[in-house]
């Protein structure tokens, strides 16, 4: 099995248990985007809200929880403000919202754009 594959793999088995994680917690419109060749800090953004900033600060615990299994620190960003949360797995990175910022913000709109190549 080659690097490629292997790394394929685990990716395909972290994003489906940090879906899990978020559906266990009552997550809202979660959405899995894959965003290599695009982006070049990650491969997969997870995109999901919450009702409440207590919610959103569960699901983000959740995460983090699914990032320790893979040996893996899981910074959480946004805690401060409580309204759009990131939680960075490296190849994957995660981000949660109150329903509100995430229409203000539309990320899946940006990211799930078609690329436009430079002729």
């Amino acid at each position: 099995m080659t690097q490629a594959v292997i790394k394929n793999e685990k990716l395909e088995e972290m994003t489906d248990q940090v879906v899990e994680a978020l559906e266990n917690m009552k997550a809202q419109d979660i959405l899995v985007i894959d965003v290599r060749g695009r982006c070049d800090f990650t491969d997969r953004f997870i995109i999901a809200s919450g009702r409440s900033d207590r919610q959103l600060k569960a699901l983000a615990l959740a995460v983090s929880e699914v990032a320790h299994r893979y040996d893996l620190p899981a910074k959480i960003e946004g805690l401060e403000a409580m309204e759009w949360l990131i939680v960075d797995l490296m190849d994957v990175v995660v981000h949660l919202f109150i329903p509100e910022t995430r229409e203000s913000f539309q990320l899946e709109r940006l990211w799930s754009a078609p690329r436009v190549s430079a002729d």
